[in-house]
């Protein structure tokens, strides 16, 4: 297919021009016009550019990409080797950060629901990317980090009591710990996010909703493998997913 054709049908599926990001959202590098071969990651490091190259990816679709807010302009540096792999092996880049995120179906907190079997009510907090819903088996909190240390292949950081049962469960992928307030006021009996900061120890505590920061990067494996493999069957190219050990 046509790199012109996959950016529109992305772009169109995730409603990218909807969401006010931290960064540009859709082809930030151009590599060659016909794309055979789609590789996907979380973060285009520089390890994953490397892996994708050496399979032979003509594009490379990420939740992590590059150009954020903030960050400095010049291209230096990390900067300056990773888009230099990119041009250097003709290789596209295509990132989706917040619409990843959001979307119902494919997006990383739709997946996570799917993965641990939540059953969503609703959406809150910022341009209402985090879900709250409840568990298909209601669990103790114990029995729910456990299965999420399987899952993620790492031990979660969890507040809480591992005797309470949790029903009401609400959850965001990566760095979403300020929403934390918001599901206390929804009721939830849990809070599952990727990152946990100081302040939330004392609400869990206090408030005795446990929190559970389960991996920024182990959250937000799923949405990337999800649009990859729903490319691969709607327009029959070939894909593959890079991941890379993150212990954050």
């Amino acid at each position: 297919m046509q790199l012109k054709e996959l950016r529109d049908y992305i772009g169109t599926e995730l409603g990218s021009d909807r969401f006010k990001d931290y960064c540009p959202n859709g082809l930030q590098v151009e590599g060659k016009a016909e794309v055979v071969r789609i590789a996907t990651a979380v973060t285009a490091s520089q390890a994953v550019l490397e892996a994708a190259s050496n399979w032979g990816a003509d594009a490379l679709i990420v939740h992590h990409g590059y150009f954020w807010r903030g960050e400095s302009a010049p291209i230096t540096g990390i900067k300056k080797r990773r888009i230099a792999h990119l041009l250097r092996h003709d290789i596209s880049l295509l990132a989706y950060h917040l619409p990843l995120d959001a979307h119902p179906v494919l997006g990383n907190n739709a997946q996570l629901a799917r993965l641990l079997g939540f059953a969503e009510l609703g959406r809150f907090g910022e341009q209402e990317l985090a879900c709250h819903g409840v568990l298909l088996q209601p669990q103790p909190l114990g029995v729910l980090v456990r299965r999420l240390a399987q899952e993620f292949k790492r031990a979660p950081q969890v507040i809480g009591n591992p005797a309470v049962e949790v029903t009401r469960i609400a959850w965001c992928s990566g760095a979403a710990q300020s929403y934390f307030p918001q599901a206390v006021d929804l009721g939830v009996d849990a809070f599952l996010t990727g990152e946990i900061s100081e302040q939330n120890v004392h609400v869990a505590e206090e408030s005795g909703v446990a929190f559970i920061a389960a991996g920024h990067h182990a959250t937000e494996r799923y949405g990337i493998q999800a649009l990859g493999q729903h490319l691969a069957s709607r327009f029959a190219i070939e894909h593959q997913f890079f991941d890379q050990k993150n212990p954050v």
